[in-house]
């Protein structure tokens, strides 16, 4: 069986994709901050060939130790799916210097963090990377500046590292999904509703408004996405930004 690591798979988008790949036969490394919520996710997957390992992403030393007990278990990694990120609001004006930072080095530095602990077995084998990017990859949104210029270096990093190894057996390539259904969307939603005297359906419109579907992205469309970055079909898809937008971004 093929090894996968997931970052941040304790919900939303990382669970989903955790999920997906053992249901496709890979024995999964589910990597977050919180263990509660990585149980729940290896509750639903139940299988023997899933291990948790509570792992900070912006902590190099954390990152080093969860991927030497990943592979203690499970062996080299095949499938390295960068998946943790956040993504606080606030205008530029009112950014302080400890939100930058946090942001940059969970949505950036973690991927290079992470991207370090596979790449010389890859380079000496094979392998498979994927990082969960975003519409902000490609063009920038109000309120959220931080996490546009860090998701805009993970897809320069993606770029670069694919270039670097086209020539041996390893692909790299972002997903950039637009606004998706997660536990992050619905408490949204719900802060919109309390400060506001605005409806669900009407907060909801805030976050669909941009995707010309009129429509929330649903998880399991970007697990399925991995699957197939994942699959021989893919082997000469590399370097490249897949929006999962519903239309508003290519």
């Amino acid at each position: 069986m093929k090894h996968a690591v997931v970052t941040g798979s304790g919900s939303g988008i990382g669970a989903s994709i955790a999920v997906a790949l053992a249901e496709n036969h890979y024995c999964v490394s589910l990597m977050g901050r919180r263990e509660e919520a990585l149980v729940k996710t290896a509750g639903i997957i139940d299988s023997e060939d899933t291990e948790c390992l509570v792992v900070d992403v912006t902590n190099e030393q954390s990152v080093t130790a969860g991927f030497s007990r990943a592979k203690e278990r499970f062996g080299k990694v095949d499938v390295l799916v960068n998946n943790a990120g956040v993504a606080p609001t606030a205008p530029f004006h009112k950014l302080k210097t400890k939100i930058w930072q946090n942001v940059l080095d969970t949505n950036l530095n973690g991927v290079f963090f992470c991207t370090s602990q596979v790449i010389d077995d890859m380079r000496s084998s094979s392998g498979t990377i994927i990082n969960i990017a975003s519409t902000a990859s490609l063009t920038g949104y109000a309120y959220v500046s931080a996490y546009c210029a860090a998701k805009h270096g993970v897809l320069g990093l993606t770029r670069s590292l694919a270039l670097e190894t086209a020539k041996l057996d390893i692909t790299v390539n972002a997903i950039c999904p637009g606004y998706t259904e997660t536990d992050m969307i619905r408490e949204g939603i719900a802060r919109i509703v309390e400060k506001t005297d605005r409806t669900e359906t009407e907060a909801l419109a805030e976050f669909t408004k941009n995707n010309p579907q009129g429509r929330l992205i649903q998880p399991e469309e970007i697990a399925e996405t991995v699957l197939w970055l994942c699959s021989s079909k893919a082997r000469s898809i590399t370097g490249q930004a897949i929006s999962i937008s519903g239309g508003e971004t290519t």
